[in-house]
């Protein structure tokens, strides 16, 4: 047979030698790292429900998962926990897409104010953040403890950015409602966990491949213009959208987003230095592992698949050789990683309950 352009090239890059032909917890589809994950490194995190999940493990396996908002002095862990201190890195809950998190940043320097301050609730008339409008779970009782509480979180958003190490990121959606007035850019739609629904204030956008890239990038080089040691590791969830407000199927709707996330998110690591991709969403979703790896509800992902995940991810971003601890964090649980999943907060599951 006469040499072709394929003729030399590593089993990896064939369908046949790198899926069909291994077991379906054999595919690795991890083959370098630009870096490594020390055990003092500080990790925060931020993104969609699935960013959680890292979290869980980074604080169970030995590494230095960074809280830079912690509770207040003398909250039980109870307390702390029911009131979403432990979610993510800061109290900023769910960060559903690019534009949000762009904002995020430009809100906690100074460069964006939104015009829109607060919501009340319907059911007992308490004040909530419309940035953020689950993360105290029973609301606030006044106005200005609502935005005492945004400026302290804005203010460890900031600590976070200038002292974090590392920094992981899941995307997880394109559809998103912003304030017709200056568009700022909401986690949820108005009325779902606060405020009042009105097509004259507010409206739906879906965001196209080349805007998760333009706020990523955004992000990105601010970041890292403030802290510019910081590594990040990118990733797309590979949890299904809860909900389209897209007139089609949500199935239709779900490929579209994931395949725009995931067209963006290679697009942001060709295009700077130090970002890595983890292939969470591309090994959950290889025809040989969803049939396993996702719930009963078909959206979730089950404790198989989680575990196959992370094990992944502290494969190829930590030196496991050296790290026993995280060795034995990676022992496959079932009753342990149920009891987990069970903890991750998706802002979005509010929807199915307005």
């Amino acid at each position: 047979m006469a040499d072709n352009p394929y003729s030399s090239l590593p089993d990896h890059r064939f369908w046949r030698k790198a899926v069909t032909g291994l077991p379906p917890f054999a595919i690795d589809p991890v083959l370098t790292t630009p870096f490594k994950i020390a055990r003092e490194d500080r990790v925060a995190t931020g993104g969609s429900c699935f960013a959680q999940e890292i979290a869980h493990r980074l604080q169970t396996s030995g590494y230095t998962y960074y809280l830079a908002e912690k509770p207040p002095e003398g909250m039980s862990a109870e307390e702390a926990l029911h009131r979403n201190y432990s979610m993510y890195s800061c109290r900023y809950g769910n960060i559903y897409t690019t534009a949000q998190f762009r904002q995020l940043i430009e809100r906690a320097y100074g460069d964006f104010k939104p015009t829109l301050d607060y919501w009340t609730r319907p059911e007992d008339g308490r004040f909530v953040d419309p940035f953020r409008p689950r993360i105290e779970p029973e609301g606030f009782e006044t106005l200005e403890a609502m935005r005492a509480d945004r400026e302290s979180h804005l203010a460890a958003v900031r600590h976070m950015m200038e002292t974090m190490d590392v920094f992981v990121f899941t995307f997880g959606h394109t559809e998103t409602w912003r304030h017709k007035e200056d568009g700022a850019i909401l986690q949820l739609a108005p009325g779902v966990a606060g405020g009042t629904w009105d097509e004259n204030v507010y409206e739906f956008y879906n965001m196209t491949v080349s805007e998760v890239v333009r706020d990523f990038i955004f992000a990105v080089d601010r970041m890292r213009a403030i802290n510019p040691k910081v590594r990040i590791v990118l990733s797309v969830s590979p949890v299904g959208i809860i909900a389209t407000y897209e007139d089609r199927h949500v199935v239709v709707s779900n490929v579209a987003v994931k395949s725009i996330l995931r067209a963006a998110a290679d697009e942001v690591v060709r295009a700077r230095p130090n970002i890595a991709y983890f292939p969470s969403y591309d090994l959950v979703n290889v025809s040989p592992n969803a049939a396993r790896f996702y719930r009963e509800d078909t959206r979730r992902i089950n404790p198989h698949g989680i575990d196959r995940t992370m094990k992944m991810f502290f494969d190829h971003f930590t030196d496991r050789a050296r790290e026993e601890t995280a060795v034995r964090a990676l022992k496959v649980d079932v009753a342990g990683e149920a009891d987990a999943n069970a903890r991750v907060i998706c802002d979005e599951e509010a929807i199915e309950s307005a």
